[in-house]
């Protein structure tokens, strides 16, 4: 673990006395000026070049600690980095944005903590204008406007679609395997043989048996498909269908949703059994999406 900086970022101890580090020095002004020309604060860390301590790569939190340091318009001990109008700008445009940002519901929050962009793997960001997209810089954004309800809307229909038919959950794995590889192999003979011979000891043939006990444990497998699938049955036997989406159902049936760029969405079951629902680009006012007939599909990985 890195060490935590105990002098701030841009300066450094030069013979007793606290002076500027030209090279931090560079990248705190343009930590400042690609803030001001709109760059988020995790683009910038990303982007940073300079480090910022042993072992620390940057995030968005230590590029929010350099704007907000007042260290850096000078004190009797540090000298200044930022002018006075520069640094109120900056923090002016932090605070105005932090007081516009969209508050999601707490329904919605829990939502979002389980959906992902099906692409990049990360989590959607949520807009003031109630629409879902992917926000991350080295992804895209999505094809189609994806509102509140159309999300909602297709998970309540996965989640009826499965109490409906919940024979789509059904997944069965082997609980257990052992396949023995070539070490496994080559260590039985070598204890068969040494028992045979009588070339190694009792003590000595214990340790080898218990080494190849070890290697044993070490390649077998075991799989909880059925026990989740059963869990699942439980969960959603002789449930009537749902009218609102119900967070708690979905929070102990569903491991992750995916939305993919295509407007697909998909929610993954606690027993690695997918079910996806389709939406598809209507071409009636050339701007709208539909659901199809029968929208639900299921799938296991």
């Amino acid at each position: 673990m890195g060490k935590n900086r105990r002098i701030p970022f841009g300066y450094m101890m030069q013979n007793g006395i606290i002076t500027t580090n030209p090279a931090e020095v560079l990248a705190v002004l343009t930590i400042f000026s690609e803030y001001m020309v709109g760059k988020s604060l995790e683009n910038i860390a990303i982007n940073m070049k300079v480090p910022y301590s042993e072992d620390k790569i940057w995030n968005k939190n230590m590029v929010k600690r350099v704007l907000e340091n007042e260290k850096y318009l000078g004190t009797d001990v540090y000298p200044q980095l930022i002018s006075e109008e520069v640094f109120r700008k900056v923090n002016e445009r932090k605070s105005a944005k932090a007081t516009s940002l969209c508050i999601i519901p707490d329904e919605l929050q829990e939502v979002r903590n389980l959906t992902v962009c099906k692409e990049c793997g990360k989590r959607l960001f949520r807009t003031k204008a109630e629409l879902w997209d992917c926000r991350n810089h080295e992804c895209r954004p999505f094809l189609f406007k994806m509102a509140d309800e159309m999300l909602t809307g297709a998970i309540l229909n996965i989640l009826n679609t499965v109490i409906a038919n919940p024979v789509l959950i059904e997944a069965v794995a082997t609980v257990s395997e052992y396949i023995p590889t070539s070490e496994i192999r080559s260590k039985q003979s070598e204890i068969d043989r040494a028992i045979d011979n009588g070339t190694k000891t009792v003590e000595e043939i214990r340790s080898d048996i218990l080494k190849l006990v070890e290697l044993k444990y070490k390649h077998c497998t075991y799989s909880d498909v059925n026990q989740k699938t059963e869990l699942l049955k439980s969960l959603i036997d002789n449930r009537d269908q749902l009218n609102n989406l119900d967070i708690g159902l979905l929070k102990s049936c569903v491991k992750r949703i995916t939305v993919s760029h295509l407007c697909v969405i998909e929610a993954e079951y606690i027993n690695g059994v997918i079910i996806k629902n389709e939406t598809e680009r209507s071409d009636d006012n050339g701007s709208g999406s539909k659901c199809k007939d029968n929208p639900c599909q299921a799938t296991s990985n």
